[in-house]
């Protein structure tokens, strides 16, 4: 089970990191932010890919399972960054994301995985 909580919070993590470098050039091109804001953009961007290098399964695995991480993390940003409540149906999916990234990450490991 540790195993997985640190899975899990790797992928906050790298969640975090992917919206933060979508986010950035997001404002400089919608709200005529400073275009400095590429760098960290950047940076952010490159750590994401790192991050994702760290995950210890198939790179195909690792994205599927990521996906309904990113899902909450994204939803969590929504509320807590730009002030939007999620809908009942947002916590749903979110929840339904969760789950299919627990079958996912949690199935048995084979000597090929």
């Amino acid at each position: 089970m540790l195993d997985f909580l640190r899975l899990t919070g790797l992928f906050v993590v790298t969640a975090v990191a992917e919206i933060v470098d979508c986010c950035l050039p997001w404002l400089v091109v919608t709200q005529g932010r400073t275009a400095w804001l590429l760098l960290p953009a950047a940076a952010s961007l490159a750590a994401f890919a790192w991050l994702l290098t760290l995950h210890p399964s198939a790179a195909g695995r690792t994205y599927a399972a990521y996906g309904g991480v990113y899902v909450v993390v994204a939803l969590l940003w929504l509320w807590r960054v730009d002030g939007v409540m999620p809908t009942r149906s947002d916590l749903l999916g979110g929840i339904v994301c969760l789950a299919g990234m627990a079958i996912i990450a949690l199935q048995p490991r084979t000597a090929a995985a």
